[in-house]
């Protein structure tokens, strides 16, 4: 095999990009580094100055799927509209990418409680909810939603929007379309942000 030329970075990147079309298409368990040199056409030895083994790929896999994640939700929180017109969007972007990358975000989640996992990890899966209880926060301030703790309100609706993305993706929502269990679950959750009685999250 005549070994392609590569250079600097462009290789790290190219084998990132096809984990992410295994992964996405097969799952995490179909992935290897020997599998990705000889798809890019690489020695092993070349792929390993990128990543020591699969948990280090899986790893940088990880913070490429939170930072389009991240993207994506912060393009749905700045978009215009309304304080609920954004936290739907917000909602509708997390599940939407759940349904298109099941195994993807399945793989990160998993990375991220690794006990290897990198501290750029970690931090890069910790962006997404700041941005949501700004929102929340913003709403509050402009009398849309009552005062209360906004990083408890942002733990409740990421529960729910995770969980309907979780029906959905495990086939478990028996034929109801996933975005309008997705409207109904943030329009319920929003419903309960405004009562002035909303309960919070237990200490």
């Amino acid at each position: 095999m005549t070994e392609r030329t590569y250079h600097h970075g462009n290789l790290r990147a190219a084998l990132l990009d096809r984990a992410w079309d295994v992964v996405d298409a097969e799952g995490a368990d179909a992935l290897s580094l020997r599998r990705l040199a000889r798809d890019a056409g690489v020695s092993h030895g070349a792929s390993a100055r990128h990543f020591r083994d699969k948990q280090a790929l899986l790893d940088a896999l990880a913070i490429a799927g939170f930072q389009r994640l991240n993207a994506a939700l912060a393009d749905a929180v700045d978009s215009p509209g309304s304080f609920a017109e954004r936290f739907g969007a917000a909602g509708d972007a997390y599940v939407s990418f759940a349904v298109k990358h099941p195994a993807i975000l399945r793989s990160m989640y998993t990375a991220k409680h690794h006990a290897a996992a990198s501290a750029e990890l970690v931090e890069v899966s910790h962006v997404a909810m700041p941005a949501l209880v700004a929102l929340i926060t913003a709403a509050q301030d402009a009398g849309e939603l009552p005062p209360g703790p906004a990083e408890e309100a942002a733990v409740v609706a990421f529960a729910a929007v995770h969980g309907v993305a979780t029906l959905a993706t495990d086939d478990l929502l028996n034929g109801f379309p996933w975005r309008d269990a997705t409207a109904a679950t943030i329009a319920s959750v929003w419903r309960g942000l405004s009562s002035v009685d909303a309960p919070t999250v237990a200490p």
